[in-house]
């Protein structure tokens, strides 16, 4: 404020009034401007600064307790007893001046006022009320303002911080409102201010006796009014919960916010300082040091993240051996989009980048096919978008620089030096490029074996393994599922005693938690290789189990792993030594890029000082072996064109479907940008990229899923637009494979004619997946007992889709059968039989023992049920023909989901709680989501048992958020109901009228 002006300046702490007196921050106000003579009004005005407020009636509350009755602060150096003083002195004012006062001095007093707007302004969590512009009135006094102290990070209690927004609302029409208010008593309900404001504005009066009564009446009702509602506000306001503010927590987010800014800005600019960590909050690099123990980056991370074209956002393919550290320097490219340039990041999993996968996968099958038309249509569509694509194993990256429109960065770096040797009887040879036949021998294996063991052990695992466990660890990969348990178990048969006592305590619990997972299951197998710090790992475990043992593995309480090829594609789990126990993965040769990736996991960076890899070899397989280990990396192809159904004709349909391209020249362009139009001369031998582009139309056309249309654009010049049909749609909707969307039709259509609903068995035949039906052959005796055990109702099912009970027990002894059957429906029908008895029992366990099938492979047949089940419910979402299907569906899809009681259902939806913390919640009186959002996170610790406090409240925070999403989609369907159409008759009507 101007200098000598007023000031009330108000501190406060989050202790309840106990705080020193006000007058030490509290200025008095200034003198008043008065006229010579009115000697009397200047006494009266320095009278009313000494007075205390003594004389005021108290207020009584009906409904609540006056909260601030016993303070003395309220009654002397107060706020309140401030703005007392201030009102009596300017009520009295005006009682000494003669009547005949010049009306065009009050004007001007109304107007100067008026123009003096309260503005409110905040700094972080602290807020302020001042005025912009403190002008002195003809009243004598200038406007008062509450301004905030010197440190303007102090606590604030919910009181201040709630009445100040409260002002902040209505401080808009406050100028209006001066100049228009003109009856004093109606004043009562407006804010503190504006009263504070009306009480220096002198309005016309008449003046006769009986209106100066009134007025004198009215005068000390309204200051009574102030009083009152001031302090009842302040009541209300002080009984909100309040908020603790930290000051250390304001401070370090004031500075993230600066440092974000900084970041923001130099980013934008050309000059090469890049901020406090690579343009991102020095925040983030403390996370990293915290979290990671990443104090400082690779010289080549440095090198890849300075790159200009990575500063201009290009878009850029590295590659680099495995765990050379790839993906920090995709989470950094992620972070600066997301913190600095506030863009959306698209993660393609389970690998995280802008747009990011492991390259070398678009050449792998249909997950290939889906990789690649992803990224051509983001290159298509929108220039703007950066891509980022990393892999340890790419040979033809000029192919992917051109397909990508990328820049290329590479390096050979390796934190952990890897030793690969190849085992050949007792013989340890090391491979060496220099070398004339690419090895040189090394040493031989020292181990006593006894006859037994060398029969048990022909490939000398146990004496490979033992040199590194337990205090290393050592992964095994086998080329089966059942090898790895076979060898888990053989070496454990042969591991000493002292094997069973390193971190004892650590495997018991191991062993604990896969048994409360399992709900009182665990694998024999698991059981007697966990207490020697061994484990196999495959597909064949369910996901919780894959979770925990990784864990165990990566915290030491496991030593050796044996596992299949998967592990080395998905999980990154690195050893000091890799084994491999045979050059091939099930009945397939090794491939030099698979070879690449098993051998890359040796070596753990911050903790070996070497990695090694043995790969295990018989005489047969010696040169083969050679030329592997000498040979380039594989090259990566399309697989747009093998892939048909799941790739060209996918891929047509969809951009039809989006309207990204819908005709043939425009398709065509778009397929040249592709990695098939890249590599076409490669390729397509038989037929060009056009030939192919029009056969593949031609057939969605035939199909009925694209219908064409004949737009002739001059003389004897035609084109040929594409539009999607219904059934088009909910395939490209519902995201069917298009070699299952007839027969799912039809399946469908059927149905129609005579659903069975006394048993889920029909709609679950109806939603098993096509592509698993190939994946597992039925055992038929196991086919036959559990077909004889069906209810009436099923058994209807089993002969409306055309399997007989006579045709299984034929199967089951053996017998010769001469009706022609379809072997796809008989399997989909006995995965029916497996998904029917899961949602019975809900249990993997049990059914995984019924079926004689492992407990990984029933747990990927419920999911891949779940999600074709929802797609199928989008495909039907898209025919009227099928509307009987959607609430069916829909509840179906969620019990697959979820794979529990119906009960647990509505607490499975929300985040951290799986089926047996669901029951624990159930059994503890929590039966739906509103019993979650309104629990105390406190009382859920002390009710259910291995609930942490970080648990109870994520749980708790998540179901208000889905309580909160589902109350907004109500909200938006009531006020979608109560919007009046705009092809309302009367608005047609009245337009047209206008017209």
């Amino acid at each position: 404020m101007d200098e000598g002006g007023s000031r009330i300046i108000r501190r406060v702490s989050l202790r309840k009034r106990n705080r020193p007196s006000l007058g030490s921050v509290c200025a008095a106000p200034a003198a008043a401007e008065l006229k010579p003579g009115n000697v009397e009004d200047e006494e009266m005005v320095a009278g009313s600064r000494r007075r205390k407020t003594v004389g005021v009636q108290p207020v009584e509350y009906d409904s609540e307790e006056d909260m601030f009755g016993d303070y003395d602060s309220f009654t002397e150096n107060s706020f309140l007893a401030q703005v007392d003083d201030l009102e009596q002195k300017y009520m009295q004012l005006p009682e000494h001046r003669k009547h005949d006062t010049d009306l065009g001095i009050e004007d001007l007093c109304s107007e100067s006022i008026k123009d003096s707007k309260l503005n409110i302004t905040t700094v972080d969590n602290f807020t302020a009320l001042k005025t912009d512009e403190p002008t002195k009135n003809q009243c004598g006094q200038e406007d008062v303002a509450i301004e905030p102290g010197t440190d303007l990070l102090y606590d604030v209690p919910s009181s201040q911080v709630l009445y100040f927004e409260n002002l902040q609302n209505s401080s808009n029409d406050w100028g209006n409102q001066f100049s228009k208010e003109k009856d004093w008593n109606s004043s009562s309900h407006q804010t503190v201010n504006e009263e504070l404001s009306h009480s220096c504005i002198e309005q016309p009066q008449q003046n006769d006796q009986s209106s100066s009564e009134v007025r004198t009446s009215s005068d000390t009702t309204r200051r009574k009014s102030l009083k009152d509602h001031l302090k009842s506000t302040m009541t209300g306001n002080a009984k909100a919960q309040t908020p603790v503010f930290s000051k250390t927590k304001q401070l370090k987010e004031t500075l993230l916010s600066e440092e974000i800014n900084v970041a923001k800005k130099t980013l934008e600019s050309s000059s090469d300082d890049r901020g406090p960590f690579y343009s991102l909050p020095s925040k983030v690099r403390d996370l990293y040091v915290q979290f990671k123990g990443i104090e400082k980056l690779y010289e080549w991370q440095h090198t890849c993240l300075t790159l200009n074209s990575v500063q201009e956002r290009k878009n850029l393919i590295y590659s680099l051996p495995t765990s050379g550290g790839k993906t920090l320097v995709a989470e950094i490219l992620m972070l600066q989009e997301l913190l600095c340039r506030r863009k959306d990041v698209l993660m393609i999993l389970p690998y995280v980048a802008i747009v990011q996968e492991k390259l070398h996968m678009i050449g792998a099958g249909s997950r290939g096919a889906v990789l690649e038309m992803t990224l051509a249509k983001i290159l298509y569509t929108n220039k703007t978008t950066q891509i980022i694509g990393m892999s340890a194993t790419l040979n033809n990256v000029e192919d992917l620089q051109e397909f990508l429109q990328a820049e290329y960065y590479t390096n050979q770096f390796r934190p952990v030096e890897l030793k690969e040797y190849l085992k050949i009887n007792d013989e340890i040879h090391e491979v060496d490029s220099k070398a004339e036949n690419g090895i040189t021998f090394s040493r031989l294996l020292n181990y006593k074996y006894s006859d037994t063991l060398k029969k048990m052990d022909p490939d000398r695992l146990v004496a490979l393994v033992t040199e590194v466990i337990p205090n290393y660890s050592c992964l095994v990969f086998c080329p089966t599922k059942k090898n790895c348990e076979n060898v888990a178990e053989m070496i454990c048969k042969f591991l000493s005693k002292e094997y069973l006592k390193h971190r004892e305590k650590e495997k018991c619990e191991v062993i604990k938690n896969l048994k409360n997972i399992g709900g009182g299951n665990l694998c024999p197998v698991l059981k007697r290789t966990i207490p020697f710090g061994v484990a196999y790992h495959h597909s064949g475990l369910t996901s919780d189990e894959r979770k925990l043992l990784e864990e165990a593995y990566s915290t030491g309480v496991l030593c050796l792993f044996t596992c299949t090829s998967t592990l080395a594609a998905g999980v990154n789990l690195p050893a000091r030594r890799v084994i491999l126990r045979a050059p091939y993965v099930a009945k397939e040769f090794l491939k030099r890029n698979q070879y690449k990736q098993m051998i890359g996991r040796a070596g753990r960076a911050g903790i070996d000082t070497v990695g090694e890899s043995i790969l295990i070899l018989q005489e047969k397989d010696k040169q083969q072996v050679l030329e592997l280990i000498n040979s380039p990396l594989e090259n990566c192809y399309s697989h747009l064109v093998q892939e048909f159904t799941k790739g060209i004709q996918t891929l047509f349909l969809s951009l039809i479907g989006l309207k990204i391209a819908t005709n043939l020249s425009d398709i065509y362009h778009f397929m040249s940008g592709t990695f098939l139009g890249v590599q076409q001369k490669i390729l397509l031998k038989e037929k060009s990229l056009w030939e192919i582009t029009v056969e593949s139309l031609s057939y969605l056309t035939e199909k009925g899923l694209l219908q064409k249309d004949t737009i002739c654009k001059a003389e004897k010049e035609v084109e040929y637009n594409f539009h999607i049909t219904k059934l088009g749609r909910a395939s490209f909707k519902g995201m069917i494979d298009l070699a299952y969307c007839g027969i799912l039709y039809r399946d469908l259509k059927k149905g129609l004619e005579g659903l069975v609903l006394e048993s889920l068995l029909h709609l679950i035949y109806l939603i098993t997946p096509y592509d698993m039906v190939f994946l597992y052959d039925p055992d038929w005796m196991i086919y036959f007992r559990q077909f004889s055990q069906l209810s009436p109702a099923e058994q209807k099912v089993a002969a409306l889709v055309g399997v007989s009970e006579s045709f299984i027990g034929k199967k089951a002894s053996g017998q010769a059968i001469k009706k022609k059957v379809d072997k796809d429906i008989v399997n989909r029908l006995y995965l029916s039989f497996i998904l029917n008895t899961l949602l019975k029992e809900t249990n993997i366990w049990s059914v995984s023992e019924k079926y004689n099938m492992p407990r990984g492979y029933i747990q990927n047949l419920l999911t891949g049920a779940a999600s074709f089940s929802s797609c199928v419910l989008h495909f039907c979402e898209e025919l009227e023909e099928f509307w009987v299907y959607r609430a069916l569906l829909v509840e179906l899809t969620k019990k697959l989901t979820y794979c529990v009681k119906a009960e647990l259902i509505p607490l499975m939806e929300v985040t951290g709680v799986l089926e047996g913390r669901a029951k624990q919640l159930y059994n503890a009186g929590y039966k739906s989501l509103m019993h979650l959002a309104n629990a105390n996170p406190e009382v859920l610790i002390k009710t259910v048992d291995h609930l942490s406090r970080r648990q109870a409240k994520q749980i708790v925070s998540s179901a208000k958020m889905l309580l909160l999403e589902k109350a907004e989609a109500l909200q938006e369907e009531v006020e979608e109901l109560l919007r009046l159409p705009s092809d309302f008759p009367d608005t047609v009507a009245s337009s047209i009228e206008k017209a």
